[in-house]
């Protein structure tokens, strides 16, 4: 149950009736999401929840730039990482969904998909381009091949369910209380299993990272605009907290899986951020290392060659 929703229940208002009556809402947030805004707090909510999708929205421009000019994304970054990020998105938009979250969060999700699909096929593509093709290759094709159908699907179908969103909500109003409460629990099932994929998500890549003893190959950008995109996301949900002490617990509550998951992800992502800097800096001390020790050889070269003899001794 949204702020919003919470209000109308106190008022004995219908959530329907309610979207209906935002007569002192901010009207860009209204045209744009459907959601109305009354106060500051809602205001800057909805502010940092854009703020959040910009963040994610540029966070993969990065990686996909570092991966283009090297090649080896496949070296770089971890598979798991990946797979859980994207399977952590979709579990993440379902259950917003089907708790109905507030509008910035299905939107957010909506984004975050996309950016995965689309690193997650360069991946694939750097993957199949760097390795022979041989026998071994074959179930490599056919995951490139249904990763395609998948991702076509899911250009097609979300975009289609955010159309849709209004209507299945006004008949989800006219269904019987059980029904609704077996659809809210099914979505707070798929809320707790994104969290769980996000913070394992970050798992595989800190192990890849400790294995090589290195971030080559990765952008700090992506992992730094993805701290600030969950700082906010999580934020934004806060800002949208009622006043009230009995509203606040059911709201906590209703968006507990999601602030566990956004803040969780940007604690882990701290140790990633640790590891860049340690393993730039033994990078820099390498290259140092290297630079002292050609400096006195090519100096002793100079000094002992031998003088030239002169014309006149000849």
């Amino acid at each position: 149950m949204t702020a919003s929703q919470l209000h109308a229940h106190a008022s004995n208002i219908s959530p329907a009736e309610n979207r209906r009556l935002c007569i002192n809402g901010t009207p860009w947030i209204w045209h744009l999401l459907e959601e109305c805004v009354e106060n500051a707090w809602e205001y800057w909510s909805v502010v940092t929840g854009l703020l959040s999708i910009v963040c994610f929205l540029f966070a993969a421009l990065p990686q996909i730039c570092v991966a283009y000019r090297s090649g080896r994304v496949d070296q770089a970054l971890s598979a798991g990482f990946l797979l859980c990020w994207i399977a952590g998105d979709l579990t993440s938009f379902i259950g917003c969904y089907l708790t109905n979250q507030l509008p910035i969060q299905i939107v957010t999700a909506v984004f975050y998909v996309n950016m995965d699909i689309i690193m997650i096929s360069q991946f694939v593509y750097y993957k199949l381009k760097n390795q022979k093709m041989t026998k071994r290759s074959k179930s490599l094709k056919n995951f490139c091949v249904a990763w395609v159908v998948v991702c076509v699907a899911l250009w097609v179908i979300l975009p289609s369910r955010m159309l849709l969103r209004n209507r299945e909500q006004r008949r989800v109003i006219e269904r019987s209380d059980n029904s609704l409460d077996m659809i809210e629990m099914s979505g707070f099932i798929c809320g707790y299993i994104s969290c769980v994929f996000y913070l394992g998500s970050r798992f595989p890549q800190l192990y890849k990272n400790f294995r090589r003893r290195s971030t080559e190959g990765t952008s700090y950008l992506l992992f730094a605009l993805a701290m600030v995109g969950n700082g906010t996301y999580g934020l934004s949900l806060l800002l949208k907290m009622p006043t009230t002490e009995s509203s606040r617990a059911l709201y906590l509550f209703h968006h507990l899986p999601w602030l566990i998951g956004s803040f969780g992800v940007l604690f882990l992502d701290v140790f990633v951020s640790l590891q860049f800097v340690l393993y730039g800096q033994r990078k820099g001390r390498g290259a140092g290392s290297v630079a002292l020790e050609v400096e006195p050889l090519l100096a002793g070269e100079v000094a002992e060659s031998p003088p030239k003899p002169h014309l006149g001794s000849l």
